[in-house]
Order: C-alpha cells, then sequence, then structure tokens
C-alpha cells in the first residue's frame, strides 16, 4: 500500500545520490522528513565513472555510506596536469598532502547503491514512484504537489529542498553553454594505472583518465560539431584518435568499452529564492567535469544544509533568515567552485598570443612551489573552506 503523506518538515524532492545524502544527514534529527524520487525504486545500474573528493570521502563515512562503497572505490594517490603542445606540468601526490588519497573513483551506480541502501532505516517516507509537478513555497510552510500510481496528491512542508537535477521545476537559471560536449567509457592501457590520474588539457578541451579497476574512466570533451563522429567509429579508429589526442603516457589505449556523451555547460541559478525553497547539487548548479568538482561540491550542499537544519529551530526552517544563512555559509564554496571549473576551461582552450606560454609557467611555478601545490590540492579536496 502507498505511504500517505500530508505535512512534513523537510521535503526532498529528488532522491538521486544528494538528495538521499541529505536525508542520511538528517536521520538522527527529530524531523519528519519526505525524500520524492520519479524512479520506481532508489535504484540505479549506471556505470558512469564519478570522482570523489577526499573531503566527499569524509562525508560519506559520517553517512555511514563509505563502509558500503570502499570496497569498489580506486584511490587516486597521484594527478598529473599537463597540456597538449606545451611545456610545464604539475604533479599532485596524496603523500605531499598528507591525507591517503587525494579522491576516489566510483562508478555512479556503486555511488548511488551506498547511499540508497542506508535510506530505509533513516527515518525518512520514502515516496518512489513520485513525479513531483509543481512546488510552491512560502514563509512558514509550502506545497509540493505530485503524482503517485496516476493520482495527483500533494504534501505540505516547512522547507522543500530542490535535489532533482534541475529537471524543470520553477526557477531561472543562466546557462553558458561551452559548445562541448563529454564522451565518457572504460579504456585499458598498455601501463598498469598505479593510482595515477591524469588531467591532460588539449585546444579542444581537457581529456580526464580516472584509475578504476584495473583500467581507467576516460572523460574526453569534445567539441559538439564532431560527437556523433567520435560515438560512431569502430573501437580500433577511436583508440587511434584517443592516442594521438592523449599522447603515450600510459601506452598504447588497447581497449574501450561503451562509449556514451553528454553535453557541457555551466548552469546557475539567477533568482533568489523564495523563504521555503533551497536548491542543492545539480538543482543550484551543474558545472563542467573540469577537476571533478560538481558531484563534490553537490555533496557538500547537502552535507551543510543539513547541519544549518540542525542548529535552527524546527518552527523557522522556512523563514528568510534561514534561507539567508544557508545561503551565506555556501556562498565562497559554490562560488569558488564556478569560478575554478570555468576559468580552467577558458584559459586551457585559449588560443591567444602568449597563453600557452603563461599556462606552461603557471603549471611550473605551482609544480615548484610545494606550498602552492599543497593548496590547490586542499582546495580540489575540500572546497573553499581551504582558503
Amino acid at each position: 500500500m502507498s505511504e500517505v503523506v500530508e505535512h512534513v518538515d523537510i521535503a526532498i524532492v529528488g532522491g538521486g545520490p544528494v538528495g538521499a545524502a541529505l536525508a542520511l544527514a538528517l536521520r538522527e534529527a527529530d524531523l519528519r522528513v519526505a525524500l520524492l524520487e520519479a524512479r520506481a525504486d532508489f535504484a540505479a545500474r549506471d556505470p558512469r565513472a564519478i570522482a570523489l573528493s577526499q573531503g566527499s570521502r569524509l562525508i560519506l563515512e559520517r553517512l555511514g555510506a563509505w563502509q558500503r562503497l570502499a570496497g569498489r572505490a580506486t584511490p587516486i594517490e597521484t594527478i598529473h596536469v599537463s597540456q597538449r603542445g606545451g611545456f610545464g606540468s604539475a604533479r599532485l601526490t596524496a603523500a605531499e598532502a598528507g591525507v591517503p588519497a587525494l579522491g576516489y573513483t566510483v562508478e555512479y551506480g556503486d555511488l548511488y547503491a551506498a547511499l540508497a541502501n542506508g535510506l530505509p532505516g533513516s527515518g525518512a517516507a520514502l515516496l518512489s514512484g513520485t513525479r513531483v509537478t509543481d512546488v510552491a513555497p512560502a514563509a512558514g510552510c509550502g506545497l509540493v504537489a505530485y503524482e503517485r500510481d496516476g493520482r495527483p496528491a500533494s504534501l505540505t512542508a516547512r522547507l522543500i529542498a530542490l535535489a532533482d537535477g534541475g529537471r524543470g521545476l520553477p526557477g531561472r537559471t543562466r546557462v553558458k553553454d561551452y559548445g562541448q560536449s563529454a564522451v565518457v567509457c572504460a579504456v585499458r592501457t598498455a601501463r598498469p594505472h598505479r593510482n595515477l590520474a591524469y588531467e591532460r588539457f588539449t585546444p579542444a578541451g581537457p581529456i580526464a583518465l580516472l584509475p578504476l579497476g584495473e583500467g581507467y574512466a576516460l572523460v574526453w570533451t569534445t567539441p559538439a560539431a564532431e560527437v556523433e563522429a567520435r560515438l560512431a567509429l569502430d573501437d580500433t579508429a577511436f583508440l587511434a584518435e584517443l592516442g594521438r589526442a592523449f599522447g603515450d603516457r600510459q601506452g598504447a589505449f588497447l581497449a574501450a568499452g561503451p562509449r556514451a556523451a553528454f553535453p557541457l555547460r555551466l548552469v546557475t541559478s539567477t533568482l533568489a529564492e523564495r523563504p521555503g525553497l533551497i536548491r542543492i547539487g545539480n538543482a543550484a548548479q551543474t558545472l563542467h567535469p573540469v577537476a571533478g568538482q560538481g558531484f563534490n561540491l553537490g555533496l557538500r550542499d547537502a552535507w551543510k544544509l543539513a547541519e544549518a537544519i540542525l542548529d535552527w529551530p524546527r518552527e523557522a526552517l522556512g523563514d528568510a533568515a534561514f534561507q539567508d544563512r544557508y545561503s551565506a555559509a555556501r556562498r565562497w564554496d559554490v562560488a569558488g567552485g564556478i569560478a575554478m571549473t570555468d576559468l580552467l576551461v577558458e584559459l586551457f582552450v585559449s588560443e591567444l598570443p602568449g597563453v600557452a606560454q603563461a599556462r606552461g609557467w603557471a603549471l611550473t611555478l605551482m609544480d615548484a612551489l610545494p606550498p602552492v601545490k599543497q593548496l590547490f590540492a586542499r582546495k580540489m579536496m575540500f572546497g573553499a573552506r581551504t582558503w
């Protein structure tokens, strides 16, 4: 029988990894929480790779999810950053940063399972198969309208947290289209990865190789006009083209798995939210995958929102003062993540005279100055609290 929920303190719209993380972070609170998910169950069979930062690992440990995920995660102990056709490189290591790993590569489906498996014990009302049709936030109490089992229904909530990935619920956004797509797949190289990741900048955009299992997860930035042709290549031609673009640092590329692509855009909200509504994860900002900041930023959104909720009177969760406090707490981290990824994309694809040399010197100086390198590594691992 479908669960009937009429009023909650917190309504989380979207039961993906970020929404699930928020529900788990609130599991010990004396609050009534509802998690609404459009899919029929809280499961995802998705082999896409996600780079988790060391900071995200710490959050997942506190949520009780890391213990279920650790055996499926591949540590990233070294990151090599370079530019094709130009001098200069930087090598970031976990040992220099004083951490066991700079990050971890996991499959999306494994990450989601580790979080979703904890939901039945979270105390939240789990409303799967629920398509949210509208939200009407208001100070004090808002309304969430949805359809479930073919019937319209609604619930009221003091606070609505949108974690739906930005799938069209109310709000205005600013979109910057990079004119690129990411081609993703698993690849195998002649040399073992030894827990080494690459961020290789090319004139067409960055190529990332992330160690995953016995091979690599590839994220290959591709001009939008070339995506279909690249996806249509047979394995031999695809691997040859990849080798020409990336180089031979890992030896030859030997095999590639099924390929997919998704467009790359920077999406940010342009509207100050009304009291009673807060966006987190991709519903708040969608970033270019360079430097692997997107999901990690969204997970910090969920964790910081939970902290703010637990530190605020229940009856005032929908007030403008609560929203202002959360927004102020997240402002520098979010703005820093957006600025860093956008700057990297623009800076490393620019072919203006002198820019390639400037990039080379910047990488060389960063590699030669351990304090600068460690600060950059900590920014990637933990966000704005580093600054």
